[in-house]
């Protein structure tokens, strides 16, 4: 890979991941709950896709910039990773 195309995913990867950041402000989210804020907060321009959400979430945590645990959801009899 070229060099500048090494830098463009680098760019990419901050901006999801300042995005993620961002929503993350106003609490614990599961990871389709911020895909969600990020595309109901830039009226509708931004759809972050699960297959770079993912990645960018489990960078972060292993960065320490994140954390998460496992919660069973109110109404539901399942568990979501917030």
């Amino acid at each position: 890979m070229t060099q500048q195309g090494s830098d463009r995913i680098e760019i990419l990867q901050g901006t999801l991941d300042m995005l993620i950041l961002r929503t993350l402000l106003f609490g614990p989210y599961h990871g389709h709950a911020i895909a969600k804020h990020i595309q109901r907060t830039s009226d509708e321009v931004l759809q972050v896709e699960h297959g770079s959400l993912y990645p960018a979430l489990h960078r972060l945590e292993r960065k320490g910039w994140i954390a998460s645990e496992w919660e069973r959801a109110k109404d539901r009899n399942r568990e979501f990773k917030y």
